[in-house]
């Protein structure tokens, strides 16, 4: 919970500014103080009446106050909380903040304040995927700003994609994490009883509560226009985890590579091609309690893509430089501030299965590693990419288990219910 914590809350102006109300309902219910920085836009969408009465306090709006200014300050108000977020923040608010403007109340205290900030983005999608936008959000992050979502959606615009501000229930659970709370009330879904996976497991199951992060299928690394590098995954074992997840309870953020499935219902879908794409929108689903790493991110990708295809002319063949590509697994493993509790990797090999996943479990620093044999000798009638069967061998703390061959949903749904007991573990349960 949030007893004794304080926290102080800029309001951006956009149609999202409306789930700041709820928020400032969770954050109090929770145990925590919380006062409320509204900006003249957000005036436009949410009335200071209603957040005052929700948290109790005064809501403050204007920088050049008298009575503000003289009883409080704007440098004591961003240094009385014990964590400053940002809901929404707006592509204005976050472009400040990366650029240390200071002209209004918000993004003056941003910029004088000396506690930790999480920001919650909402925007068009047009503006979140805009370069200026993610050169700003590689700054904030750079600068030790925590980021939650933006959650993939509809668009009050009536576009579709990343840019809907994460829910106030998302937002509660990362502020916990930053503040090192615990046992934070997160509703779990209702039960779907035609979306129950084997072996009983339902919404109310284990990972009740617990934020899971997957990632899932390929990635793809462009050469030029119409060509691309990448590994062969049809992304199934990715999506039916996500699936056993949710089923289980776990509010799950599905990171996911060019794949032809159907989005899992009741689950949070952010789509990428690339690994480094993939590798900033798991930062940007940080924190979280598990973190599942079923994606076949490539290993390397061009150093410079061509802006043109490339025409065979029947001369010399095209020399392709090639440059490593994040390794999200181990830096997610590492991670010095927002590491889950458990994370888990996947081997994807064609030889010497286990003693290869067990190298790669140590060389990156996960706690569990799920391997499988994906060469044609695997005894898998069609090979297991692209089927809807698996074999793995799960190499954790205690030793290594090999599952039966079953269908990838059956895998899934015993992966998830080891997953979930060796997280109680670890939590020390």
């Amino acid at each position: 919970m949030l007893q004794g914590r304080s926290i102080l809350l800029i309001v951006g102006g956009g149609i999202a500014a409306y789930k700041s109300a709820e928020l400032v309902r969770l954050i109090s219910k929770s145990g925590g103080a919380v006062r409320v920085l509204l900006t003249k836009a957000a005036r436009e969408f949410v009335t200071p009446l209603t957040l005052a009465s929700l948290s109790g306090e005064k809501v403050y709006e204007d920088l050049f106050s008298l009575t503000d200014e003289t009883e409080m300050g704007h440098i004591e108000l961003s240094r009385s909380a014990d964590l400053v977020v940002v809901a929404p923040a707006t592509a204005d608010l976050m472009a400040k903040a990366a650029n240390g403007l200071a002209n209004d109340l918000a993004s003056t205290t941003l910029l004088a304040t000396d506690k930790r900030v999480l920001m919650a983005p909402a925007m068009n999608v047009r503006m979140w995927l805009h370069p200026a936008t993610q050169r700003n959000l590689s700054t904030l992050r750079r600068d030790g700003t925590a980021i939650v979502g933006p959650n993939e959606g509809d668009m009050a615009c009536g576009e579709f994609g990343p840019g809907r501000m994460a829910e106030p229930v998302e937002i509660l659970a990362a502020i916990s994490g930053l503040l090192g709370g615990k046992g934070i009330p997160m509703p779990a879904p209702a039960p779907i009883p035609e979306l129950s996976g084997p072996h009983g497991v339902t919404a109310s199951g284990a990972l009740t509560g617990k934020h899971v992060l997957i990632t899932a299928g390929p990635t793809h690394e462009p050469i030029d226009p119409v060509r691309y590098i990448a590994n062969r995954s049809s992304g199934k074992q990715g999506y039916a985890l996500a699936e056993a997840a949710r089923d289980a309870g776990a509010r799950v953020t599905l990171v996911s590579g060019p794949v032809t499935l159907p989005p899992p219902p009741g689950v949070t879908l952010v789509r990428v091609e690339t690994a480094r794409e993939m590798d900033e929108a798991v930062e940007a689903a940080l924190p979280a309690d598990i973190a599942i790493f079923a994606a076949a991110v490539a290993d390397w990708r061009t150093k410079a893509e061509a802006g043109q295809k490339l025409k065979k002319d029947g001369k010399a063949i095209p020399p392709l430089e090639l440059t490593e590509n994040p390794d999200i697994l181990a830096r997610v493993s590492r991670h010095p501030a927002l590491r889950p509790r458990l994370v888990v990797g996947f081997a994807a090999e064609t030889e010497k299965v286990v003693d290869h996943a067990i190298a790669k479990k140590a060389r990156k620093g996960c706690d569990v590693i799920v391997a499988n044999d994906v060469s044609q000798e695997s005894g898998i009638a069609g090979g297991v990419m692209g089927s809807d069967r698996n074999r793995v061998h799960l190499i954790g703390p205690e030793g290594t288990e090999t599952l039966p061959e079953m269908s990838k949903s059956e895998v899934a749904a015993a992966l998830v219910a080891r997953f979930a007991a060796l997280f109680d573990r670890l939590a020390g349960k």
